[in-house]
């Protein structure tokens, strides 16, 4: 089974486990797909996230996130007279592409854990194709192109890839510069990303830029393998990845949740008891989450049931708490694979803000991610900029593995959105007992930022009854209305494998996605 939301990249995935390839190389492939024909929310630029269920039931994590330049200091960008880091452009392309890296880290265990087959010719033919010959703009892409023009329009190279010829849904783009990429990496092996002619190429690029990456930046990183966290409930095992991702926050939420008698007893209570615990969850994220060789607290002093507790009896079923936070963004795409030797994955990748940085280079074909900009440049913050220290990342995979035997993969994209959606398709599939493509079609709402917005406000689909948004609006959530099935929501997607081999799977109907299953 594969759930993309995109469906040329579920196609590929599937055509990879149907000739007898394992969910790591499906999701290679369908990686590398949607790295070309969804630019504006991720690229060979960007990092990822893997959670593995292998069949002898190993849970893996591996965790691809490009560090901050040996240049990025505070002193560089007080020299500039900045204040923050900017989102767009050269000085906010300072972290180390880390989406590479990350599949080859995953490459590597399939060959020498899970008997994998399959070369990278046959891996990433797929997208050198659809790079080659073209594919279809979505109007996703459209409308992005168009909403961020005024940003972009600028920064010379990304303006003469996207903006030289008007894309209109339904127009055709080709990027043959990236095909020759993608042919390099299966030429060559996927590190000549990092210290081969791919990088040379890159840094060709990147000298005619004010960029700060360096080739030592791009030579000294690896992606690394992590220990998955997670919490126990009546029936289950959820788990997601430790920090600098905000895992946490999704097992928070559920925790919250779980601690709650009456979070599903009427609509009100379900949304309200999921917002409530999800403003509950940022304060904790906001204050403490960073790269984990920074942290000043053990991440299960943030995940256990005393805490649980404690702020499950805070919310407050009549008054809703006053939510003013500064908010995360970011777009990203979650696809999950699952194959017919029992091995799962759960997987996420992205470039932050629509387009990353802006900073296109046109001999790979490659976008960097502006990443760099969750960094803080006062000295103080728990998130301060300093060489060589990874992003906060809103992304994050989620699994859960039942007693029973079900292995449920979910997740969606969207920044602030990821946590909290993540946990109502949870909760309607295991508590409402929904199914997958229900739980994930329903109506849902959204606290705080997600790709392409700047609102603060809890937005709402018009699909839920009138009665429950009043009541919404009485306990005091600040309420916007969106479209039936608003993109704002996020793409989510989700596939649960039960232990006869049967497997059942959803996708968004607000992306171009797709669910196949063979």
């Amino acid at each position: 089974m594969m759930v993309s939301p995109h469906w040329m990249a579920t196609q590929a995935g599937i055509d990879i486990m149907r000739n007898g390839g394992n969910a790591i190389e499906a999701m290679i492939s369908s990686a590398a797909v949607i790295s070309v024909v969804y630019p504006h929310m991720n690229s060979l630029g960007g990092d990822n996230f893997w959670l593995l269920n292998t069949f002898d039931q190993k849970l893996i994590g591996i965790e691809a996130t490009g560090f901050s330049s040996e240049k990025a200091t505070i002193d560089f960008y007080n020299s500039k007279g900045l204040k923050q880091i900017p989102s767009r452009g050269d000085f906010a392309a300072i972290t180390v592409p880390g989406v590479v890296s990350g599949w080859m880290k995953a490459y590597e265990y399939s060959l020498q854990k899970l008997n994998g087959k399959k070369s990278l010719e046959e891996i990433l033919d797929p997208a050198i194709q659809i790079a080659n010959y073209g594919f279809p703009v979505t109007s996703t892409l459209e409308k992005n192109l168009k909403i961020k023009k005024s940003e972009l329009k600028n920064l010379k190279e990304f303006a003469n890839k996207y903006y030289s010829n008007e894309l209109t849904a339904g127009s055709v783009v080709k990027f043959p510069e990236m095909a020759e990429t993608f042919k390099l990496l299966v030429k060559n092996g996927l590190d000549d990303f990092y210290k081969g002619k791919i990088s040379k190429k890159i840094f060709s690029d990147l000298k005619k830029t004010n960029c700060l990456l360096t080739e030592n930046d791009f030579k000294s990183f690896n992606s690394r393998f992590v220990e998955p966290i997670h919490i126990s409930l009546d029936d289950c095992k959820v788990y997601n990845l430790p920090p600098p991702t905000q895992g946490i926050s999704s097992l928070l939420i559920l925790g919250i949740l779980n601690k709650l008698k009456h979070k599903c007893g009427s609509e009100f209570n379900f949304i309200h008891s999921v917002v409530e615990a999800t403003k509950k969850s940022f304060l904790l994220r906001d204050k403490y989450i960073t790269d984990p060789d920074y942290m000043k607290i053990d991440i299960y002093d943030l995940i256990n049931d005393e805490l649980f507790s404690k702020l499950a009896n805070e919310i407050n079923y009549k008054e809703a708490l006053e939510w003013h936070l500064k908010s995360q963004k970011g777009d990203t795409v979650w696809l999950g694979s699952s194959d017919k030797f029992g091995n799962s994955v759960s997987f996420i990748q992205s470039i932050f803000w629509e387009f990353g940085s802006g900073v296109y280079l046109p001999e790979t074909g490659i976008t960097l991610q502006n990443r760099g900009a969750s960094f803080s440049l006062n000295s103080d913050s728990h998130n301060v900029l300093c060489p060589r220290r990874r992003p906060f990342h809103t992304i994050q995979p989620a699994l859960a593995k039942f007693d029973d035997g079900r292995c449920l993969l979910y997740g969606t994209m969207g920044g602030d959105g990821q946590p909290q959606t993540q946990a109502t398709i949870f909760l309607r599939y295991r508590e409402l007992k929904q199914n997958l493509q229900d739980a994930i079609n329903s109506p849902r709402w959204l606290l705080g930022k997600t790709w392409g917005q700047d609102t603060h406000n809890l937005r709402l689909e018009k699909r839920f009854d009138n009665n429950t948004v009043s009541k919404l609006i009485e306990v005091g959530h600040e309420i916007q209305l969106v479209n039936d099935f608003d993109e704002v929501m996020g793409h989510a997607g989700a596939i649960v494998s039960f232990k006869n081999g049967f497997k059942e799977a959803g996708f968004d109907l607000r992306s171009d996605g797709l669910a196949l299953g063979n």
